[in-house]
């Protein structure tokens, strides 16, 4: 099933589900626990499938990538966290910062996994089956904020958590639909170019792989969103680079969950 969060014609909060992709229902419970009606959806806006209650993201996880960018192949995760409030629903825009300013930001997609159950200490064999479903994420960087010294303070945390930087959607789709998430085509395009093009095979460490790390002796609560890494073909290694601008439009597609696009807009202070 493909799962979609909205807002009805009251400007209620709803969820609801397809079958098909196409025809949407409403849907009962909430997106961990839910039963599909037949009452057709009275979707007005599409926001994000849901408010993580943390996210998680894994850097430098595929090998063309870590590649392009000179950095060695890592022999673990690795790990950092985007907080406050960086998740944008789809459609709605990606704030260039400008009161702590940043000249340098860039795109990455990503496949998203969502926690659907507490998960502690998974094993490769059960990893899966804590995830309630998979949607795509643009993990916007502001690479100044996160590469130089004298502003990251030598941590990534700064450069990825302004507002706006963490867009999810269009839809959370379940396992069911997705058994085997190595398996998934991946892209970004920029105003109608295709800026990267890969595959979840070129994952350094599996989704499964993440799942066992990142459980290890701590409780992934539900709601837990996980982004898995970006492919090569990102705006910091063209040369000379591509960093996004105000009047932009960024679109991540991913196989069998579909296409999450945002404008790019400065912030106004």
């Amino acid at each position: 099933m493909k799962i979609i969060r909205h807002t009805d014609s009251k400007g209620q909060i709803q969820l609801a589900g397809s079958k098909d992709g196409r025809n949407y229902f409403r849907l009962t419970g909430d997106l961990m626990n839910h039963a599909l009606t037949a009452e057709p959806a009275d979707v007005k806006k599409l926001l994000a499938p849901l408010e993580p209650s943390q996210v998680l993201c894994i850097g430098l996880n595929y090998r063309k990538h870590a590649e392009e960018t000179g950095a060695p192949i890592p022999t673990t995760p690795v790990l950092f966290a985007k907080v406050g409030r960086t998740v944008q629903n789809p459609g709605d825009p990606i704030e260039l910062p400008r009161a702590l300013r940043s000249n340098e930001v860039d795109y990455e997609c990503e496949l998203a996994v969502v926690i659907g159950k507490p998960c502690k200490n998974a094993t490769r064999e059960n990893a899966l089956s804590f995830v309630a479903g998979y949607t795509c994420v643009n993990d916007v960087s502001a690479r100044d904020w996160q590469l130089h010294k004298d502003k990251s303070g030598g941590q990534w945390c700064r450069g990825k958590s302004f507002d706006t930087f963490t867009p999810l959607g269009p839809c959370l789709v379940t396992t069911d639909e997705i058994t085997d998430p190595q398996t998934l085509a991946i892209k970004t395009v920029l105003n109608g170019k295709v800026m990267q093009s890969s595959h979840t095979s070129d994952m350094i460490f599996s989704i499964r792989d993440i799942i066992v790390f990142l459980s290890g002796s701590l409780t992934l609560v539900p709601g837990t969103v996980i982004c898995t890494g970006t492919p090569a073909g990102v705006g910091l290694a063209f040369k000379p680079p591509v960093w996004l601008q105000a009047g932009d439009s960024v679109t991540i597609e991913i196989e069998n969950i579909g296409a999450l696009t945002n404008s790019v807009v400065e912030e106004v202070v």
